[in-house]
């Protein structure tokens, strides 16, 4: 018999946003129709006009079924009914979403046309095959420098952005969304406010990228659980377009501490023994799932995952950061406006710095770090009044031009055109025998006494 068939209206208790219902186990021989993750739909019997609640499985312990409400229990009566859909949450999948926003549980909130009557799919599948990936060999150009020329973006590489509260993680996001060299992009916001909702369209549509966008949205007016389903809505989405239709698709999820935190809330509620700071045990496995997304498929597209997480007290220890170091392949890091070029790393830039990239760009990557972490020792030498020699005086000027030309976030550079000025900006402070490059790679880039002069004249 049809689940939908059945009305259960034994409610044993109702916690928060949870409603625990009997539902009698399986004869002997028989399986169950009810899964983990399946829809219900609640219905207050005693004020029939209402409209039905929203409801997710989300715990089955024998003959107690646990479901986590979309819009909360307010209202709620012990006397509902309830029927099992008898399948998990689906998404619209089809030509017609790109362009367009939607809430955490699938509905349109850009006051465009319903898309009811366009095909479904459901959220939350298995990980890829490994025999379907292929190693990851192609780079995803974002325009940002210290992205760019330092720490590269690989197709189907996962990596987050370690940041803290009040750092301009959400404007970066928005940059990289805009300029990447992705076919579609996915984006997913977990505990967002209207503003920044806001300015994530807005910034979309002046780069002239919306109509290639998909966006969903959990602002933190909303229920906790459409805060848990928005990364498996972006990326079972971002997955379709990469597998069926052959696309390279960028997901941008921000803030995945968000999501740990709905996970910790609703396990509190449903009386989980909490872990490392109240956060749930399996929370590696969780984030784990969603991360594993990211591949480059075999005879197909590629998802690539650039996530923001927020770490509370700048405390990289946080289990979020912490878990989700061991789980990634490497990480940006966002302080003080700017990407530190110490602390950031992409385990796969080697796998395209070089081979898909101008001959020069490893040298030139590693002599700019080198320089940058001598203008560090001169500047704590001035900082402590030690006296400073022409050469620490060149090199605090090359720290100065390095920062403002290249780790301000603002900064939008194609890479051969980065990789240039990073050749200009060595000329204004070193002697070409100062690099301590090949030679063939200075005669060929090193800036001609008659164009770094130029370069000076302008920059004056």
């Amino acid at each position: 018999m049809t689940q939908l068939l059945v009305r259960y209206s034994r409610i044993l208790e109702i916690i928060g946003d949870i409603v625990k219902v009997h539902v009698p186990e399986p004869e002997a021989g028989e399986v169950s129709e009810i899964g983990y993750g399946d829809l219900a739909l609640i219905e207050n019997t005693q004020d029939p006009s209402q409209l039905p609640f929203m409801a997710q499985v989300i715990r089955i312990d024998g003959d107690e079924v646990s479901l986590q409400l979309f819009s909360g229990t307010k209202g709620l009566s012990t006397q509902a009914g309830i029927r099992f859909l008898g399948h998990p949450m689906q998404v619209t999948f089809s030509p017609n979403i790109l362009g367009r926003s939607f809430s955490g549980s699938g509905r349109p909130i850009d006051g465009g046309p319903e898309l009811s009557q366009e095909a479904r799919i459901e959220i939350d599948g298995p990980t890829v095959n490994p025999a379907r990936r292929i190693l990851a060999s192609r780079m995803i150009r974002t325009n940002v420098p210290m992205i760019d020329v330092f720490n590269c973006l690989v197709e189907s590489q996962k990596i987050p952005i370690f940041s803290v509260a009040g750092e301009p993680y959400n404007r970066l996001l928005a940059q990289i969304g805009a300029n990447a060299d992705a076919d579609i992009v996915v984006f997913g916001g977990m505990g967002l406010i209207f503003d920044d909702y806001h300015f994530f369209r807005q910034a979309f549509e002046e780069a002239g990228v919306l109509a290639r966008t998909v966006m969903f949205v959990h602002q933190g007016s909303d229920p906790v659980v459409e805060g848990l389903l928005v990364p498996d809505m972006a990326l079972a989405v971002a997955e379709r377009f990469a597998v069926e239709e052959g696309k390279k698709v960028l997901v941008l999820l921000t803030d995945m501490t968000a999501y740990a935190d709905a996970l910790k809330e609703v396990g509190i509620s449903m009386e989980h023994v909490p872990s490392n700071r109240g956060y749930i045990g399996d929370l590696y496995s969780q984030l784990a799932r969603r991360y594993e997304k990211a591949c480059d498929y075999k005879g197909a597209g590629s998802v690539t995952i650039l996530s923001v997480t927020t770490m509370p007290g700048d405390d990289v220890t946080h289990p979020v950061p912490d878990n989700t170091g061991y789980i990634t392949e490497g990480q940006f890091y966002l302080h003080d406006g700017v990407i530190d070029p110490f602390g950031s790393l992409s385990r796969l830039k080697q796998h395209v710095i070089g081979k898909v990239t101008r001959e020069d760009h490893s040298q030139i990557m590693n002599t700019m770090v080198r320089f940058y972490a001598a203008a560090q020792d001169a500047e704590q030498k001035q900082a402590m009044s030690f006296e400073l020699t022409e050469y620490d005086e060149r090199l605090l000027k090359f720290g100065g031009l390095f920062r403002d030309r290249f780790m301000d976030i603002r900064v939008t550079l194609p890479l051969e055109e980065a990789l240039d000025l990073c050749w200009q900006t060595l000329a204004e402070c070193f002697e070409p025998k100062e690099l301590l490059m090949k030679d063939a790679l200075v005669s060929k880039y090193f800036p001609q006494s008659g164009q770094l002069k130029a370069a000076r004249t302008a920059q004056e």
